[in-house]
């Protein structure tokens, strides 16, 4: 099990013992110490595989966030595991399988892969002994997100989703198609999916999920789970970024007509990563809801 230290502020303590965690080291003996909050680093077997997760914060509410595609919780959710509120939030960050350190299997995309992930998230969040628990979905995130609280609904306490959609339409084929190869993506975005997975594994992997997420345009009205929304039940926030250039905003809205008492929040200068863009604005956000 491995530590990354984020600092969070300055308590009074004594100078820890050699080895010892929970503080570094600064100043003389019961002098104020830069008091740090850990993120734990594990895994845990869950469905026959071993999946990676972040964890922090020690609050009463547990939350877990969901990647977008071939994301992980370090590449997708470091201002949120940094940020939120770990006085009131446990936070829990999952590597899908064959995605981030869940790997090995590798990762496919057979039809019934949402389904597969909202399985595997709801599982996981009981094996780590979470009863209830609210879901934070990003892009293919929210998609498993919504599986998730429609089929797990006595777990599922609230739900946040953005970038996510609940069918594929024709123009989404063409946003799909013109982002296949990765050469033609901007270094920026290319740089950290490279350092993840090495340029082979990523082109791949981004390649079958083009296909994977394209099948869903043959099924009746292109359903990845229109037909599940109804059965949605917990309290339900939606955010669009009106810039959004993966999901244009009729999917939020389809999403917003058809889970009952769902709220959405338009962000005017949000773009499909709004929560990293404006992690503050959305923590807040998000806290506020979470506290409602």
């Amino acid at each position: 099990m491995a530590w990354r230290q984020i600092c969070r502020g300055w308590r009074s303590a004594q100078r820890p013992a050699p080895g010892g965690g929970g503080a570094l080291r600064s100043g003389a003996p019961g002098q104020p110490l830069l008091y740090c909050t850990s993120v734990q680093s594990a895994r845990r077997r869950v469905n026959g595989v071993e999946l990676h997760y972040r964890q922090t914060g020690h609050g009463g509410h547990a939350a877990l966030l969901l990647p977008g595609s071939l994301g992980s919780g370090q590449t997708d959710f470091g201002p949120q595991l940094r940020s939120l509120n770990k006085e009131r939030f446990t936070i829990v960050a999952w590597d899908p399988r064959g995605y981030g350190l869940s790997r090995p299997p590798k990762r496919d995309f057979p039809l019934d892969f949402f389904d597969r992930d909202a399985k595997d998230a709801v599982g996981l969040m009981k094996a780590l002994n979470f009863k209830t628990f609210s879901l934070l979905g990003w892009s293919d995130g929210g998609i498993t997100a919504l599986i998730a609280a429609a089929k797990f609904p006595t777990a599922v306490r609230k739900l946040v989703v953005w970038g996510a959609n609940a069918f594929v339409s024709e123009e989404d084929l063409n946003i799909y198609n013109a982002l296949r190869d990765v050469s033609a993506w901007s270094e920026r975005m290319r740089a950290p999916m490279r350092e993840l997975y090495g340029d082979e594994y990523f082109a791949q992997t981004w390649q079958a999920w083009v296909d994977g997420i394209s099948q869903f345009a043959q099924r009746p009205d292109g359903s990845i789970c229109r037909e599940l929304l109804p059965q949605i039940a917990c309290p339900t926030l939606i955010v669009h970024g009106e810039k959004d250039p993966m999901v244009p905003r009729f999917h939020a809205e389809y999403l917003l007509q058809h889970i009952k008492g769902s709220r959405l929040h338009l962000m005017p200068e949000g773009k499909h990563n709004l929560h990293l863009r404006f992690a503050g604005e959305f923590n807040n956000l998000v806290e506020e809801f979470l506290c409602l």
